[in-house]
C-alpha cells in the first residue's frame, strides 16, 4: 500500500527466506531478546514470510548510519550470501538513511518492525475504515523514506498543473502527492470519527454499559469474545489476527444487555502511525464503561506485555481508574496451557492481589465467575430502592429481574418487598413504564 503502487515485502513471493535480527539497544525494552526474536518470527510468519535465521546483537553505540555496528553489519551480509536471504528483517525502527545503508551493505532488501507490523496490517484491514487507517498510516511512513535508493527519484521533470513546476524533482512530486493523499485520508477519518461520537452519544443515552476488551495481541480476546457473544470472530494463534474492532450485545447476570467491543492487540513499540491512524478506532476504549485488560498468563514475557498495554492505554489518554479512567478488570487468561506447579504460583498471585481472575477462553473455565464480576462491577455506580410490588404484579417483577440485580426479596401477604439495585437510566426508563412505581 504504497504512493508507487508497491509496498515493501510485495515484490517478495509469501515464502520469501528472512534473516531477523533484534539489535539490543541500552535501556530500550523491557522483554528479553528470545522473546523478541519470537515476537517478530511470528509478525513475519503473519505475513507468510520463511525465517530462516534470527540473530541478536548487543548494540552498544547505536550507529547513526545502520544503527549497528561495521562488523555486525558485515556478518549480516555474509550470512544473507551463504543462506540464500531474500529479507532482513530488523526489530528495530530504523531511519530512511538507516534502511537505505543496511539495504547497501549486506545486499538484502530491508524492512523494519514499523514496516513490518504495517505489511500486517495492510493485508488485515478487511472495513473501509480499517484500509483508511492503515493507508494513512503507512503514507505517513513513507513520507519519511523518500530518500530510497530509486533512481527515477533523481531526475527533474517540466510541466505544469498538477503535474508539477518546471525543475520540480520526481522527489518533490511524490512527496507532495503523498501530502494530498494524506490530507484526503484525514479529512474522510474525520467523518468516521464524528460517526462513532455519534453513536458513542446514543448508547450513553441507552441504559446499556460499554465494555472493551483489551490486551497485548494474541492474548485471547476474540476467543473470550466469541465464547461470550456466540460470534465468530476470527481467532487463531496469530498477532493481530484482530485489526478491525467489533461489538456485540451480550447479555450479563442481572444485567440484559451490555455491548461488549472487541480490539485491536497492542505489541511493543506498536508504531507511532499506527496509534495515531487508529486513534478513532481506539477511542472506543477511551469512552468504555469498564475496560477488561485481557492477559496471556501463560506467556513467559506477561508482566512485560502488561506493562507495554499500559503504556498505550496513556497514551490513548486512558486514566487512572478512579482518577477520571474507567474501571479496569485484569484477567489472566490461557490458564488452561500452565503445568500444575505454574498454575498453583499464578493462583497464589493473583489470590494476594484484588481485582484479578483467572480463565481459559479457549475451555470456559473461569468464565462464568468473570461474568458474574463483571455484572458486579457494572452495578457499582447502581442505586438501590426498596419496593413493594403487588405480588400479582408478574410483568413488573420480572422487569426487574431481567434489567437489575434484585435482593432481600420477601412475601408479605398479597405484596412481595424487595431491593432492587438499577443505574440511573434504567430506574428512568422504570418509571417511565411503571408510574405508580416512581420515586
Amino acid at each position: 500500500m504504497s504512493v508507487f503502487g508497491r509496498s515493501e515485502t510485495d515484490e517478495f513471493a509469501r515464502g520469501a527466506r528472512a534473516l531477523i535480527v533484534y539489535p539490543e539497544l541500552p535501556g530500550k525494552s523491557s522483554v528479553g531478546a528470545e522473546a523478541r526474536l519470537d515476537e517478530a518470527e511470528g509478525l513475519a510468519l503473519a505475513i507468510g514470510v520463511n525465517v530462516v535465521r534470527k540473530k541478536h546483537y548487543r548494540v552498544r553505540n547505536p550507529r547513526a548510519g545502520t544503527l549497528l555496528g561495521g562488523g555486525q553489519v558485515d556478518e549480516i551480509g555474509e550470512m544473507g550470501r551463504d543462506l540464500m536471504i531474500d529479507l532482513l528483517i530488523v526489530d528495530a525502527s530504523l531511519t530512511a538513511i538507516q534502511q537505505r545503508n543496511l539495504e547497501e551493505k549486506t545486499g538484502l532488501k530491508t524492512i523494519d518492525r514499523t514496516g513490518l507490523i504495517l505489511e500486517i496490517f495492510g493485508e488485515r484491514a478487511a472495513t473501509a475504515e480499517g484500509r483508511l487507517q492503515v493507508e494513512l498510516a503507512h503514507l505517513d511512513y513513507q513520507a519519511g523514506r523518500l530518500v530510497r535508493s530509486w533512481t527515477h527519484l533523481e531526475r527533474q521533470r517540466g510541466g505544469f498543473g498538477f503535474l508539477g513546476g518546471p525543475g520540480e524533482t520526481q522527489i518533490e512530486a511524490d512527496r507532495r502527492m503523498i501530502r494530498d493523499r494524506m490530507a484526503k485520508l484525514r479529512r474522510e477519518l474525520e467523518d468516521v470519527k464524528r460517526t462513532r461520537a455519534l453513536h458513542r452519544q446514543r448508547r450513553k443515552r441507552a441504559p446499556w454499559p460499554v465494555i472493551a476488551l483489551v490486551g497485548y495481541t494474541n492474548a485471547g480476546k476474540s476467543t473470550l469474545f466469541n465464547r461470550l457473544t456466540k460470534a465468530e470472530v476470527l481467532a487463531q494463534d496469530m498477532l493481530f489476527a484482530t485489526l478491525d474492532p467489533t461489538m456485540r450485545q451480550i447479555s450479563l447476570p442481572g444485567i440484559e444487555k451490555a455491548i461488549l467491543s472487541d480490539t485491536v492487540g497492542f505489541v511493543s513499540d506498536l508504531p507511532t502511525q499506527l496509534v495515531a491512524a487508529f486513534r478513532a478506532t481506539l477511542e472506543e476504549v477511551i469512552s468504555a464503561d469498564i475496560i477488561v485488560h485481557v492477559r496471556d498468563i501463560s506467556h513467559a514475557e506477561s508482566e512485560a506485555q502488561r506493562a507495554d498495554v499500559l503504556a498505550i492505554l496513556a497514551d490513548l489518554g486512558v486514566g487512572v481508574p478512579g482518577e477520571g479512567g474507567p474501571p479496569i478488570i485484569e484477567l489472566w487468561n490461557k490458564i488452561d496451557l500452565l503445568d500444575p506447579e505454574r498454575r498453583t504460583e499464578v493462583e497464589n498471585t493473583a489470590a494476594r492481589q484484588s481485582g484479578i481472575l483467572l480463565v481459559s477462553a479457549e475451555t470456559g473455565e473461569g468464565v462464568s465467575h468473570f461474568c458474574d464480576a463483571l455484572s458486579a462491577k457494572v452495578a457499582t455506580g447502581n442505586i438501590v430502592r426498596e419496593l413493594v410490588v403487588d405480588a400479582a404484579d408478574g410483568a413488573v417483577l420480572a422487569w426487574l429481574h431481567a434489567r437489575g440485580q434484585v435482593s432481600n426479596q420477601r412475601e408479605e401477604g398479597n405484596e412481595i418487598r424487595l431491593d432492587a439495585s438499577l443505574n440511573p437510566q434504567t430506574w428512568g426508563q422504570f418509571e417511565k413504564l411503571f408510574p405508580a412505581y416512581s420515586a
